[in-house]
């Protein structure tokens, strides 16, 4: 039997946009920051945060609402676990900085007329979309994203020591912010970098590598991934975040390129969302395809099996793949 009618689903998606901003704003306050700090009500956050006192209680509120802060009866605020965690400025896994990139005039002017991508069933970007040579939003995503991929990058780097030990070469394609051959260079002195990326974006990675001090590990290759020559005699490659922006056919060019500049037991490290064979689950990889359909011409959220053909056709053999812990993503390892 069928769920009964919901109109709230209805009002409640067709609003949803209230919650970004509300979030969006409240993290450009430093709201959360505040109530860390000590201000609990919403007169100490309106001095804090140089707003009305009316509106702030108002969007304290809402936040409360939606899981962002808790409210006592004596009418103040308390920082959920998630938000003392993602939203606080003194926390070390602050994550507010996402706003810039996810929440840019960039994405979502993608998402301004879904109708037309559903006619067109091309990216409501100018040209190829995100894939657009020297795309000017990479930039900002290689400054703002660099608190979300940051656990990734560690649990990558651990998979890459376990196994290729000691001494090897590590490409990093679309490297962007750095972090993924950062984290591997940080946990093996012994690798040595190749940071692939256009060249606006790999000055964010180089300031990167300066800042956790493996810069004398990374040097920086600069060119259309789809393109340029990799080099050769690789120990792994890096494909974070990547193959999901192309159609089948590219997927499997890309991949060709890979495997000739490996080593004959080199392996191929790719991190994807993964969603099921049903194509709806779980919610978050399944979901990443409506993120294609707007920013791509072509990309789409790829299954395993999907993965796994593109990689075979491309002339690997072994393909496994492994959950990330705290993640929504899975890494794809393929070797010869």
């Amino acid at each position: 039997m069928s769920d009964a009618p919901d109109p709230d689903l209805v009002f409640s998606t067709l609003s949803a946009y209230q919650k970004t901003q509300a979030l969006k704003g409240a993290i450009e306050l430093n709201l959360f920051t505040f109530i860390a700090r000590g201000d609990k009500d919403s007169k100490s956050l309106a001095k804090s945060v140089e707003g009305s006192e009316r509106a702030v209680r108002i969007l304290c509120d809402f936040l409360t609402i939606n899981g962002f802060l808790t409210k006592s009866d004596e009418s103040e605020y308390q920082l959920t676990p998630t938000s003392e965690v993602f939203l606080n400025q003194d926390s070390p896994n602050y994550m507010g900085s996402v706003t810039r990139f996810m929440n840019s005039e960039h994405l979502l002017s993608a998402f301004e007329d879904v109708a037309s991508l559903v006619r067109n069933g091309q990216t409501g970007l100018d040209g190829d979309g995100t894939v657009e040579p020297d795309w000017e939003g990479w930039v900002e995503f290689a400054r703002s994203m660099t608190p979300m991929m940051g656990p990734a990058a560690d649990q990558i780097a651990t998979l890459a020591l376990e196994r290729k030990p000691g001494p090897i070469k590590v490409l990093d394609i679309a490297a962007g912010h750095g972090l993924f051959g950062i984290s591997i260079a940080k946990t093996n002195p012994a690798a040595q970098i190749t940071a692939l990326d256009w060249e606006k974006v790999l000055v964010v990675a180089q300031e990167n590598a300066e800042l956790f001090g493996v810069q004398d590990q990374l040097q920086f290759l600069s060119g259309d991934a789809k393109e340029i020559d990799y080099g050769e005699d690789f120990d792994v490659v890096l494909l974070t975040n990547f193959i999901h922006h192309f159609d089948a056919e590219e997927c499997i060019h890309i991949l060709k390129k890979v495997k000739q500049c490996l080593k004959l037991d080199g392996i191929a490290i790719n991190l994807e969302f993964v969603p099921n064979e049903d194509r709806i689950s779980p919610p978050s990889p399944a979901a990443f395809s409506f993120v294609m359909l707007g920013t791509t011409r072509a990309g789409d959220a790829y299954t395993f099996d999907e993965l796994k053909n593109f990689s075979e056709a491309a002339g690997f053999s072994k393909n496994e793949i492994i959950a990330l812990e705290k993640s929504v993503q899975s890494v794809v390892i393929s070797q010869t």
